[in-house]
């Protein structure tokens, strides 16, 4: 699936196993042709980075349709806007985000430690004298 993000063109892919959904999400930059996203398909799609795999619930239950109407609508104020895989994209993003929160939480505790070492030992060169 691809859609229109403005600047760009952004592909979706859903891939499911086991009856469990994950997907990847590719900026394709101009709005490419089939031909274009097969091969691209072809040469990258062992590269592609699938978020983590989330339950695939489909049920085929004949239901009144307004009577689905108002189940869709508590389900939307429930869960949020989107379909399965951006929601599985949107927690990998968190995901990745949390990580480099932690990285750069270390770099800087690393940088602080470093500066606080480099006093100590200008303090020390001070005192014994040159």
């Amino acid at each position: 699936m691809s859609f229109f993000d403005d600047p760009f063109w952004i592909g979706v892919f859903e891939r499911v196993s086991e009856g469990k959904l994950s997907a990847s999400k590719i900026i394709f930059g101009a709005m490419p042709k089939d031909y274009e996203v097969y091969e691209w398909i072809l040469c990258n799609y062992y590269e592609m980075k699938f978020s983590l795999s989330v339950e695939n619930n489909k049920k085929d239950i004949k239901m009144n349709p307004k009577r689905m109407q108002r189940s869709v609508k508590r389900q939307l104020v429930t869960s949020g806007i989107g379909t399965k895989s951006q929601q599985t994209l949107k927690l990998q993003q968190e995901q990745t985000k949390m990580q480099r929160r932690q990285i750069s939480r270390k770099q800087k505790e690393m940088e602080k430690k470093y500066k606080f070492e480099m006093k100590q030992q200008k303090r020390k060169e001070k005192h014994k004298g040159k």
